[in-house]
């Protein structure tokens, strides 16, 4: 194997002599590449499953949208158990490497389409959902275990932080845009196997990077305890009874994607129970300071639920409706997926250079009032395309430059909240509560994903005569959404102040382990990020 110190290998970039690559960390790039091979196959998934369920299995609209959220509800509930045995057991690179290759099975099992014309009694089905399955879990190890090995390559008072994640969720974005592009035209164009083969390869080039990479994460996302792990439970090592684990999870969520209505009670039982015992830990066990920001990681945590309520109708009712109802010139429907990737490339680098020049002039939004921009951003959107279809009428197709600014809209609305919000997650938990933090983070994602699909449900307007009254119906809900999501924001601006407080930054600290890098130079000046630099009054737990 080539040596990775010099950072050309893998497809990587070269780095200078300081060990760093644009200030930033080499490991960060390792991320940056694996994570945008991930989501070069989820999204390419995802831009062309919804048109799947209704064009080849013959699901109804209402049934399809169901379905939709329910998998993308299970993608993001998922994470939290792989939070979980990563803190506990396995460590978060090991976690990221078992997602990344059942993640790779369930893309190419996607592949096996079977004959459509049979609809949903296909002999093929089974292993339809048996990929969703596998792609479920599979990201479930993956997902929130990424994103935390990036948060321990700085400590937690870096200024170079919030640009870090910005950074990463380039990548995300950067695999998104090509996913989408790419599979989804490929798929509708030619084949779905083609298009769902393709999202298989693009994982494959995901792990390979992942594990060709691993000397420069420098021993980041290790086992706690790696001796434990060799440890024999019945005839195994626990490290493979955790795999078995992993395998009981495809067939539970095997099941539960079949049984939408399932998904629902885990989301209020298991969301309810975890919220519980997260307020339990931040009041029982953490001394004041740690317990106020978990409270803040919480507020913001069940704000993010409405904004990816709203956010996510982009791959259900608005796929459908620039099917249906835009003047799209040919143009596949779902190569519009990409958009909203696009934009985050093209922006997220001058949102992240907006957010560092603020800070260092003691300028930069809090948090919780950028979520709450978020927000607002999010329901405008929808209103923005409302108003552009009534103004042309909506018996005539709706132009397409209005499809671009409801994702313009969105976009800048999730550059506001979603890399923030891995930011602020990584930032407020305690070491030892990363993970489950961040899986929470993503079980609130999950919320959002199932009740987007509820919503989605409401806009198919089966049974209506004619493509007029349907598309007065996904109109209606818009406006619905669009209003309320915007209340919503204002409020959460208007409390943002006291959310702030919460958060405690001016006893802030690093953790007792140093993440930075060996022999790198600390970025001094706290106080460019709001922060003052005295210690914390009481001992972090």
């Amino acid at each position: 194997m080539p040596n990775m110190s010099a950072g050309s290998s893998a497809g990587l970039p070269p780095t200078d002599s300081a060990g760093t690559f644009f200030g930033h960390p080499k490991g960060l790039f390792v991320l940056f590449f694996a994570e945008m091979w991930e989501r070069f196959s989820y999204y390419g998934m995802r831009a062309l499953l919804i048109f799947y369920l209704v064009k080849h299995w013959a699901f109804s609209d209402s049934e399809g949208s169901v379905i939709y959220g329910a998998y993308t509800a299970l993608v993001y509930i998922t994470p939290v158990v792989g939070g979980y045995l990563a803190d506990r057991y396995l460590g978060q690179r090991k976690a990221v490497t078992y997602g990344a290759i059942l993640l790779t099975l369930g893309h190419f099992l996607m592949a096996f389409e079977g004959d459509g014309a049979l609809g949903q009694a296909n002999p093929m089905m089974p292993i339809f959902w048996l990929a969703l399955a596998l792609i479920i879990v599979g990201t479930g190890f993956l997902k929130a275990n990424i994103s935390v090995i990036v948060g321990q390559l700085y400590t937690r008072t870096d200024i170079r932080r919030d640009p870090a994640y910005t950074i990463f969720y380039i990548g995300i974005n950067l695999g998104a845009a090509l996913g989408s592009l790419l599979c989804g035209y490929i798929g509708e164009t030619y084949s779905w196997a083609y298009g769902f083969g393709l999202a298989g390869f693009g994982m494959l080039a995901g792990l390979l990077v992942f594990i060709r990479g691993k000397p420069l994460l420098l021993g980041r996302g290790e086992a706690k305890d790696p001796a434990r792990l060799k440890e024999k439970v019945a005839g195994l090592n626990l490290e493979w009874w955790m795999y078995l684990a992993g395998l009981g999870m495809v067939a539970l969520c095997w099941l539960a994607i079949q049984n939408q209505s399932l998904v629902g009670y885990m989301l209020g039982g298991f969301g309810g129970a975890l919220v519980l015992y997260v307020i339990f830990i931040a009041v029982a066990k953490l001394p004041a300071h740690d317990r106020d920001r978990i409270f803040a990681a919480l507020f913001l945590i069940l704000t993010s639920i409405i904004f990816w309520a709203l956010f996510e109708q982009a791959g259900s009712s608005l796929n459908l409706f620039t099917d249906r109802h835009v003047d799209r010139g040919g143009v596949p429907a779902s190569v519009f997926q990409s958009i909203n990737a696009i934009y985050i490339i093209l922006l997220g680098p001058v949102f992240a250079i907006l957010w560092t020049w603020l800070g260092r002039h003691r300028r930069e939004p809090s948090t919780p009032l950028k979520f709450g921009m978020g927000v607002v951003q999010v329901g405008l959107g929808f209103l923005v395309l409302v108003w552009g279809a009534e103004w042309v009428g909506v018996d005539v197709p709706t132009p397409v430059i209005f499809i671009f600014l409801v994702y313009l809209f969105h976009t800048t609305g999730e550059l506001c909240l979603s890399p923030v919000g891995l930011s602020a997650m990584n930032r407020l938990a305690p070491v030892h509560m990363a993970s489950l933090i961040m899986g929470t983070w993503f079980f609130a994602s999950a919320t959002g994903n199932f009740a987007a699909g509820l919503i989605a449900s409401a806009t198919g307007g089966e049974g209506l005569e004619g493509a007029e009254a349907g598309k007065t119906v996904v109109l209606d809900v818009y406006q619905t959404v669009g209003v309320f999501a915007m209340g919503v924001g204002v409020a959460v601006m208007i409390v943002s102040p006291l959310i702030k407080k919460l958060m405690h930054l001016d006893t802030l600290t690093d953790d007792d382990v140093d993440h930075s890098l060996a022999g790198q130079q600390e970025l001094a000046e706290p106080q460019a990020a709001g922060m003052d630099p005295r210690p914390e009054q009481k001992p972090r737990a």
